[in-house]
């Protein structure tokens, strides 16, 4: 009996270590961009999402995560490794140590939602979805990308990928237009040669945060 129950207990907890999840590591800073991934990680998703962008920029952690380069982009083709042998446990895991490094990776909330749509879990699928689309609309709900003028504001070219993949848009030509604005040539799904524009001042800014000792 004592042996059934050890053998038990030992399968739950081989079990938790294979399912355990590396949660978000929220930046110890006392800055917005820290207290607003507290309040989106306690299900509380209504924020200004533009704000919260822009917040990266003027945090510490935007430092930590340029430093973190490297092992971001690594991650992220793990991910997709582990996307393509459907090890979902190990995607949630990945896409979390992404978001401690930037929260505002859209394609880290993305793959998460996905995943964890795929396992069932409704209610973490429905906050990181949110999460996902309120990044993505505050966005494309500041502009129309048809001119430089109306270009769409974006804090990191990451962003630009992002969207031109889910116009599923194949980048032709990229160039600066006006100093302030990336003009991407594209094909679209309809093979037709397209144009956005996408508005780059805060990642001239950033670029300028980074130069700050």
């Amino acid at each position: 009996m004592i042996k059934q129950i050890f053998i038990t207990l030992m399968f739950f907890f081989n079990l938790n270590v294979v399912i355990g999840q590396t949660e978000i590591k929220v930046p110890e800073f006392d800055d917005n961009y820290s207290k607003t991934i507290k309040t989106l990680e306690s299900g509380k998703t209504e924020i200004d999402y533009k704000e919260f962008r822009e917040s990266f920029i003027e945090s510490k952690q935007f430092k930590i995560a340029s430093e973190k380069s490297t092992e971001f982009r690594e991650l992220k083709k793990q991910m997709y490794r582990q996307m393509s042998e459907s090890k979902y446990d190990s995607i949630i895991s990945t896409t979390k140590r992404m978001l401690s490094i930037d929260y505002t990776s859209m394609t880290a909330h993305k793959i998460l939602r996905q995943t964890y749509k795929i396992v069932g879990d409704s209610i973490n699928a429905e906050k990181y979805k949110t999460i996902q689309f309120g990044l993505l609309r505050s966005i494309v709900n500041n502009g129309d990308g048809k001119s430089c003028e109306n270009g769409w504001p974006v804090i990191q070219i990451s962003e630009e990928y992002f969207i031109l993949n889910m116009l599923e848009a194949k980048l032709k030509t990229q160039s600066i237009d006006g100093g302030i604005c990336d003009r991407m040539e594209v094909e679209d799904e309809n093979g037709e040669t397209k144009v956005y524009y996408f508005e780059i001042s805060n990642v001239f800014k950033g670029k300028e945060k980074l130069k700050e000792k």
